[in-house]
């Protein structure tokens, strides 16, 4: 298992590594048989227009909080060894990356389903502000995709990460 000194939570502007990151999970545990990721990228469309740059902001200390709660739940919830999560803020270009999902279990099954589950989170909950530069002009949009089937799955009310 990871200790607490080890981040599993970092809002950062710059790109990230996804072999450094799942090397640096994975290391000293051979307990671990599986790990699962998921990498989001920047689209160069939104709700059919198209977007040349996307600006993330966030509540520094906050968003951190709220993302370390939902790994301590994945936790309670997946038999899982390890997760890890990064997500950039700041300016972005189409095809950039932004957000880092890792997890590590004994087996395949447990870091799918707790990849998924903090991925939903992460789009349905985390307090992220976004905003996008389109040819009509920039525009604030909600970050949070309000998808309430992927919340139910997981027991979790709309606009109740915590529960």
């Amino acid at each position: 298992m990871k200790t607490m000194a080890d981040p599993r939570v970092t809002i950062q502007t710059q790109d990230f590594d996804l072999s450094a990151e799942v090397a640096a999970l994975r290391a000293g545990d051979p307990g671990v048989g599986a790990v699962v990721s998921f990498v989001g990228t920047v689209r160069d469309r939104s709700d059919g227009q198209g977007v040349s740059q996307m600006e993330l902001e966030h509540y520094p200390g906050m968003t951190e909080k709220a993302i370390e709660a939902m790994i301590a739940t994945a936790e309670a919830r997946f038999d899982i060894r390890g997760a890890r999560v990064i997500h950039r803020v700041g300016p972005l270009a189409p095809q950039d990356q932004i957000v880092l999902v890792v997890v590590s279990s004994a087996h395949r099954g447990q870091a799918f389903q707790a990849c998924e589950f903090l991925m939903d989170y992460l789009k349905t909950q985390a307090p992220f502000w976004k905003k996008e530069h389109t040819p009509e002009g920039a525009r604030w949009v909600d970050a949070r995709v309000h998808d309430d089937q992927a919340l139910a799955r997981w027991g979790i009310a709309s606009g109740n990460a915590a529960a």
